[in-house]
């Protein structure tokens, strides 16, 4: 259940108000319209926007979550090796 509640609260970016906005604006069309096309469009831009997934499937096309800077680079040690 938390974890559903982050994905709704966290992430949001400019893409993802973009399919919230036109997800509302085609299903109020729909509902006025009578139109089940538009529908099932918004339902999909609707789905797209509440659980932050693109058309590529799950997290393919999602908008990336800021990196934090915690990881540290170990440096690498190489060892000359002769052929006699």
């Amino acid at each position: 259940m938390e974890s559903i509640k982050y994905n709704l609260l966290t992430g949001w970016s400019i893409m993802r108000l973009i399919r919230l906005a036109l997800g509302c604006f085609i299903a109020y069309q729909a509902i006025t319209l009578h139109d089940t096309m538009a529908g099932i469009i918004a339902a999909f831009l609707l789905f797209q926007a509440l659980t932050n997934t693109g058309c590529c499937g799950s997290q393919g096309c999602a908008t990336s979550i800021p990196k934090t800077k915690d990881t540290v680079q170990e440096e690498t040690e190489f060892e000359e090796i002769k052929n006699s």
